[in-house]
């Protein structure tokens, strides 16, 4: 059983400023913007380099498919730009420690579970309309729509394993 492990570490640091109490950078030195901190560590674990292949994966994909030429590669490209964005999303939620510093009680893992299953699934779909549409094509642009279909394969079994992590993290009974 792989277990993925975090560990946040949080420091207090109190600093005098002007009388008062006012900050002088116009902020608050608490909430939620106190309790965001950098968690660089969490990309040397393998669903945290698995992220990372997948966003440049997603990049690779955009710039072989763009622009589109038919039906086929409108679906691919729309796959691959809202998978990106949540992808993105997930990327800077573990790097700022987002989920840490809200205190909302979400199953964080079962969420990312679902999402990554529904992007997995549409990435098996869409690769493969991809590669049927440009697989045989000898229409311009096949060449380098077929090279987004392979990497869109890729990027669906970066996905498949990012997918396996998160449901081992949520049968061992992870929530963050």
């Amino acid at each position: 059983m792989v277990e993925t492990v975090v560990n946040i570490e949080r420091t207090t640091t109190t600093t005098t400023g002007p009388p008062g109490g006012a900050n002088p950078s116009g902020g608050d030195n608490g909430g939620f913007w106190g309790a965001i901190r950098l968690n660089v560590d969490y990309y040397r674990t393998i669903p945290g380099i698995l992220k990372i292949v997948q966003l440049v994966l997603g990049i690779i994909c955009m710039a072989l498919a763009s622009p589109s030429m038919s039906a086929a590669t409108n679906f691919f490209l729309t796959v691959v730009v809202l998978s990106f964005i949540v992808t993105i999303l997930l990327i800077a939620a573990y790097f700022l420690g987002i989920r840490e510093a809200l205190n909302v009680s979400v199953n964080w893992i079962f969420s990312e579970l679902i999402a990554t299953a529904v992007i997995t699934l549409l990435y098996f779909i869409a690769f493969i309309v991809q590669l049927a549409k440009w697989g045989e094509s000898t229409e311009y642009g096949h060449g380098s729509n077929t090279a987004a279909g392979v990497f869109g394969l890729f990027n669906f079994l970066a996905y498949a394993g990012g997918l396996y992590f998160l449901f081992v993290a949520h049968r061992s009974g992870a929530t963050h």
